[in-house]
């Protein structure tokens, strides 16, 4: 199994409801097909750098996960017949370095943010320490 990164871009128009079902969509279809999600980030509304079809804003998603070339095709294939994506993309990490990074990407992605009070301590730390 290879590893991928994909993330797509959801017309602005829908409402909540819909953009989750298509997450949970382009979600079923890589497990459905063999493919295993490490993790996922939901970027959320955007600004998009310039206009598409009309469109200004757009939802962002991003999903990692490990699968057999043959599940990208597919997942293309569904990605260009949905109307309601309005950009894509599906990057394949190859060499040792890129899963690495792939790898290191997916850790970032899972690990819980810190509590805003435990930040303001190290930060109350730090500046003790220069002073």
């Amino acid at each position: 199994m290879r590893h991928y990164e994909t993330m797509f871009i959801v017309k602005p128009t829908l409402v909540e409801e819909e953009i989750k079902a298509k997450i949970d969509f382009y979600k079923d279809a890589i497990v459905k097909n063999g493919g295993s999600i490490e993790t996922c980030l939901d970027m959320g509304m955007r600004n998009l750098a310039y206009e598409i079809k009309k469109n200004k804003r757009g939802y962002y998603f991003v999903i990692y996960f490990k699968a057999n070339p043959s599940l990208v095709l597919e997942l293309e294939r569904l990605y260009r017949i949905n109307e309601d994506i309005l950009r894509f993309i599906v990057i394949k990490y190859e060499s040792k370095k890129e899963q690495k990074a792939w790898q290191a990407l997916v850790d970032r992605a899972n690990k819980k943010p810190e509590p805003k009070a435990a930040k303001s301590e190290a930060k109350a730390d730090d500046q003790t320490q220069e002073g």
